[in-house]
């Protein structure tokens, strides 16, 4: 099956547009104020209501209270939200748009445990560990610690970029990925020729 493509950090209509142009299934809007991608929720709720049909727009949160997620997800006019914190299942669950759950992944973490706690989800998001950063590090993480028999679709994130993501599929086979700093010109500013190029990358790796 096609491999699925998220852009992440998205806080301009032009590479919204260019990321759906070419090919792109989501985009991600950081509500996280301390990221240096973060954006307003009005700005993307003008954002989304520019963009073609059959694009997914996901809200991005770190330990948020239960009102911003509601007001930036209407505000926004999310479909999907990512919680990347501390989050608990039970506070992913009480909202009404479906979730994925981001596990940063280091040596010793018990993924299995994580898709069982997190079974309501529709996915994992599985990132690069760092002591300082929920993520967004630009760091690829071991791959060999994704179990084969993962019970949940994950998405795969952390340091992927044009030149390493068809190799990531063809030894992983995600369900999709999830790429930020890897296709930008500065930090929330996406490069048009970049996403074209992991875009390519994403296709390549059907060939392997």
């Amino acid at each position: 099956m096609p491999v699925h493509v998220k852009i992440c950090g998205i806080t301009r209509v032009e590479d919204a547009l260019s990321a759906a142009r070419l090919g792109a299934d989501a985009i991600g809007f950081v509500f996280w104020p301390k990221s240096t991608r973060a954006v307003l929720p009005d700005i993307a709720g003008q954002i989304t209501e520019k963009l073609p049909a059959f694009v997914s727009t996901v809200g991005v949160y770190v330990n948020p209270t239960r009102n911003w997620v509601e007001e930036t997800a209407t505000r926004a006019g999310l479909t999907l939200l990512q919680f990347h914190g501390d989050e608990s299942p039970e506070f992913c669950n009480q909202f009404s748009l479906p979730y994925i759950k981001a596990i940063r992944v280091r040596s010793g973490i018990d993924l299995l445990q994580y898709a069982a706690r997190y079974s309501n989800s529709k996915g994992l998001l599985l990132d690069t560990y760092s002591v300082n950063m929920p993520g967004g590090t630009g760091h690829v993480f071991d791959w060999d610690l994704i179990p084969q028999d993962l019970p949940l679709p994950f998405i795969l994130s952390g340091g992927l970029h044009s030149g390493n993501v068809a190799l990531a599929i063809k030894q992983t086979r995600p369900w999709a990925v999830d790429v930020s700093s890897g296709v930008e010109a500065v930090k929330g500013i996406k490069d048009e020729t970049k996403i074209s190029a992991f875009m390519q990358g994403v296709r390549n790796s059907e060939c392997l």
